[in-house]
């Protein structure tokens, strides 16, 4: 019976004293929630236990993995292997590097507003915060770096970040262009610029597939974009609006054998951005020997008549011949022209030049012509082939302007 009793009274205390610590730890939980939410003049306080301030270093922000980024670095002076995925915004979205100036806005607290330079090692100075590493990054995520290190100072931190300055562009060129090489440009400059500045495309260029290669800052990764400028001169409409960025390399691609039936190289020599003038080799026997003209691309026949001025007296105009290249066949191809006709507006005869064309004037003449080039019996190789043997006919050129070497047949 007494056991009993002692039981419940054990049971009773137990009960009492649970009640009591249940009570203390709500008012102990209350009293520190009502502290941990206080906040003086603009300064945050924790609010939760959670947010109670660590003597851990904060981790940085995270900046999402670039493609690929085990890829080894490429040599010096290549441009590298693209990675097999790219990111739809890598060509639209600028990337911050050594020498840009960025501007940044805290509305709420203009005290921590300031503008800073990309240092060489890529990092800008933020109020409070301290340094932050923000090569390769875009504007939006280093909006999102800045904020996250404010917030650990003031509440609710807004963040504008804008370019204040660009770097220039070191841009490499490459491809069918007239001087390939390394060029500096203006920040921002397009697609366009660049191939003006090596001297535009040459009449070898393929404008449906020039690749702009770039480099991620972030991992060394590569991708590349294809840019098509053809398409756009066809249809009347403006260029793609493609901005370099420093490290851009240009790769300028050659038209293909038998990929030219739709391609029109005229329409090509009369844009922006092919070369602006093309090299054209005349041989007269009224001007007894080999000479060069400098012409506008997008010249005619009728421009290069007009250009060397023969005599009619002396020279045949009725029968001129326009000898090329043909890097789909490997060997010259000869074109017979009537000059006289062709001055008198004979669209037929007044045919579109290229760079690098040769024209003969005078009857006997080009039968002496054609029949070198028939007893070369090895196929050029290439356009540096055919132009040699061009050059090598100055070697020969007495023989060949000698009296009696032509007629003034018409």
């Amino acid at each position: 019976m007494r056991s009993g009793r002692n039981k419940k009274w054990y049971y009773r205390k137990a009960i009492a004293f649970s009640s009591m610590v249940a009570l203390v730890l709500g008012q102990t939980s209350v009293l520190a929630g009502a502290v941990l939410g206080q906040s003086v003049s603009g300064i945050k306080t924790p609010k939760t236990y959670a947010q109670l301030p660590s003597f851990s270093p904060p981790n940085p922000v995270p900046v999402p993995p670039f493609a690929n980024p085990d890829q080894p670095l490429p040599p010096v002076g290549y441009p590298g292997q693209p990675s097999n995925i790219t990111p739809p915004d890598q060509f639209s979205r600028y990337r911050l590097g050594v020498g840009d100036a960025i501007a940044v806005s805290v509305p709420r607290f203009p005290d921590l507003s300031f503008q800073s330079n990309v240092d060489l090692d890529g990092n800008i100075v933020v109020p409070l915060v301290g340094t932050l590493q923000v090569a390769g990054l875009t504007l939006e995520q280093v909006q999102t770096k800045i904020q996250a290190g404010l917030n650990r100072f003031v509440i609710d931190p807004q963040v504008i970040v804008s370019l204040a300055a660009l770097r220039a562009a070191q841009v490499t060129i490459t491809g069918e262009v007239l001087r390939p090489g390394y060029y500096p440009l203006q920040p921002g400059s397009q697609l366009s610029a660049a191939l003006l500045a090596a001297g535009g495309t040459t009449t070898s260029a393929d404008l449906r597939t020039i690749v702009v290669r770039r480099r991620s800052l972030a991992d060394n990764s590569f991708v590349e974009q294809q840019i098509d400028l053809f398409t756009p001169l066809q249809n009347g409409t403006s260029l793609p609006n493609l901005r370099l960025q420093d490290g851009d390399a240009v790769i300028v691609s050659k038209l293909e054998v038998g990929n030219t039936s739709d391609y029109d190289r005229s329409l090509v020599s009369r844009s922006s951005v092919a070369q602006q003038q093309i090299n054209v080799r005349v041989l007269s026997y009224a001007g007894r020997g080999i000479g060069n003209l400098t012409l506008p691309n997008g010249s005619t026949f009728v421009d290069a008549l007009a250009a060397i001025a023969p005599n009619p007296d002396n020279a045949n105009l009725g029968r001129i011949a326009l000898i090329r290249f043909d890097p789909e066949q490997g060997k010259a191809v000869t074109q017979e022209l009537n000059g006289k006709r062709a001055l008198r507006g004979d669209v037929s005869q007044n045919v579109p030049l290229q760079n690098n064309d040769v024209i003969v004037v005078g009857r006997n003449f080009i039968s002496r012509i054609t029949y070198a080039l028939s007893n070369f019996t090895q196929p050029f190789r290439d356009i540096l082939g055919f132009l040699l043997f061009f050059d090598s006919l100055r070697e020969s050129a007495t023989n060949l302007f000698e009296p009696g070497s032509d007629d003034n047949d018409d």
